[in-house]
């Protein structure tokens, strides 16, 4: 047995030490024969996200192609869920299903069937969150920004929106010297939340504009891109006192370059925050040199599928088929939306994922994203720690590769997300996924899209979010290579 240690235990040493302890009693007592504990992985998380799709105590076991079981499981606790006094029971349960060959409690109602993590029902809600973003806000009483753990969106920082500009404007000086500028400025926001950064930005601009008398305001055309038309028309409100300067367009964050293909090659400035988390992502694992991808199936735990099914005068099997349903619809599905909208936040409260790992033939076997080859995920794992289990970011890397397509030759890319800037990092801590009010959030793998920026002829560069401390916010920014 192997014991995996995933955050660092000086800050938390009291729970860890205890629960080795009660661990190892209770494999004195189990029935756990020899062979299968040698193959038993035991990680102990801490996850930092309030909202997630663990329980406190979890069972992974392996699959082979055919489905059959393989000899290696694992059992994750997450320390910071853990209640001492149940903890005990809820591991010997764990090790009784190990040892049983099974991995969760067969009362708990399922959601969808076993697939890989990017296309896990999860997404589903993310995409019905920011679709009927009003209708949870309305329920909810609050914005969506006030969920975040800071309670506010470090886009919307003062500060690095006035660097941000500084940059821009920058730029745009040495380019006019060279008599490079263009006619028009393109600048493009993916993501645009609330819009109030792109206000905040826009007004900055203005004013910079006006003092240092340069005329570059009446040439710039700022787009606001997001697939949300609610979240457009609440960031065009936003940015309202700017005219025709702003502008609004439709798009798919995973292909901006199929909305705006007539701006190939003459974007200057294009600016994400917090929208590469909130993208489809695979994971992988490596155990002993064998490469694992994790699927997954979203379930409601008995007790909250039972209160949750009493509440509404129905068994809990009924539940998943108006679960569907919900995801097909939205929150109309009883013709009641408020009561449509409760549904759908004890559903999106109650989720859970069980995982399981499904053993691959090699490299060729892993499902890449584009702009990433069999050689650079080669490259990835010899820079990985030989246990780990990390993200393969392939909504973040599709959309990082359509779009630097867009830019100008001299323009760059500049995206504020939770980056995990090498491979080494995945052994520091729980990455993903978590939730934040109605939606995912997810780590991403920066060290994969640092491989997938050299193909495109681009270098990648971290610098830390200086203007909050404690911000687990980094900026990601492009330069053309040579």
């Amino acid at each position: 047995m192997i014991v995996h240690i995933n955050f660092l235990p000086q800050e938390r040493r009291g729970p860890a030490s205890d629960l080795i302890g009660t661990l190892f009693g209770l494999l004195e007592e189990s029935r756990i024969s020899p062979s299968l504990l040698s193959h038993l992985r035991v990680h102990l998380d801490w996850i930092q996200y309030k909202g997630n799709f663990r329980e406190p105590v979890t069972v992974r076991r392996a699959m082979n192609s055919r489905d059959e079981p393989l000899m290696l499981a694992e059992l994750a606790v997450d320390l910071r869920q853990a209640d001492p006094t149940q903890l005990r029971d809820e591991l010997a349960r764990a090790l009784a299903s190990i040892a049983a060959g099974q991995s969760e409690p067969g009362d708990q109602v399922t959601l969808d069937d076993f697939t890989p993590l990017s296309q896990s029902a999860i997404w589903q809600f993310n995409n019905l969150f920011w679709q009927r973003l009003a209708d949870w806000e309305g329920h909810a009483g609050r914005g969506f920004e006030a969920a975040l753990p800071s309670g506010r969106s470090d886009a919307n920082d003062e500060g690095a929106v006035v660097d941000a500009v500084a940059d821009f404007w920058t730029l745009l000086v040495e380019l006019d010297k060279r008599g490079q500028l263009p006619p028009e400025i393109f600048a493009l926001e993916i993501g645009v939340g609330s819009g109030t950064r792109a206000a905040m930005w826009l007004d900055r601009f203005k004013a910079l504009d006006e003092a240092r008398a340069t005329g570059y305001y009446s040439r710039l055309r700022f787009l606001l891109g997001d697939y949300s038309l609610p979240t457009l028309d609440r960031a065009m409100a936003a940015v309202a006192s700017h005219g025709e300067t702003a502008s609004m367009i439709a798009m798919d964050a995973l292909n901006p370059l199929r909305a705006l293909s007539f701006l190939r090659y003459k974007v200057l400035y294009i600016h994400l925050t917090n929208v590469y988390d909130n993208l489809p992502a695979d994971e992988l694992v490596r155990r002993d040199g064998e490469l694992y991808l994790v699927e997954a199936r979203s379930y409601l735990p008995a007790p909250v599928a039972q209160r949750l099914a009493a509440s509404l005068g129905m068994q809990p099997s009924e539940l998943r088929a108006h679960v569907a349903r919900l995801l097909e619809v939205g929150p109309d599905l009883f013709g009641d939306r408020p009561r449509g909208v409760a549904f759908w936040r004890q559903v999106w409260e109650g989720l859970r994922l069980e995982e399981r790992l499904r053993r691959l033939g090699g490299i060729a076997d892993v499902p890449l994203p584009r702009g990433l080859e069999g050689y650079h995920l080669e490259e990835l794992l010899a820079a990985a720690p030989g246990d780990v289990r990390f993200h393969l970011s392939r909504g973040a890397a599709e959309s990082f590769v359509n779009t630097l397509p867009l830019l100008h030759p001299r323009g760059f890319l500049q995206v504020q997300d939770i980056f995990v800037a090498t491979m080494d990092e995945y052994r520091q801590g729980f990455r993903g996924p978590g939730k934040l009010d109605g939606s995912v959030v997810n780590w991403v793998n920066g060290a994969l899209l640092a491989a997938v920026g050299a193909r495109a002829g681009y270098d990648v560069h971290f610098a830390p979010f200086r203007y909050r401390p404690g911000s687990r916010t980094t900026i990601l920014y492009t330069t053309l290579r040579e």
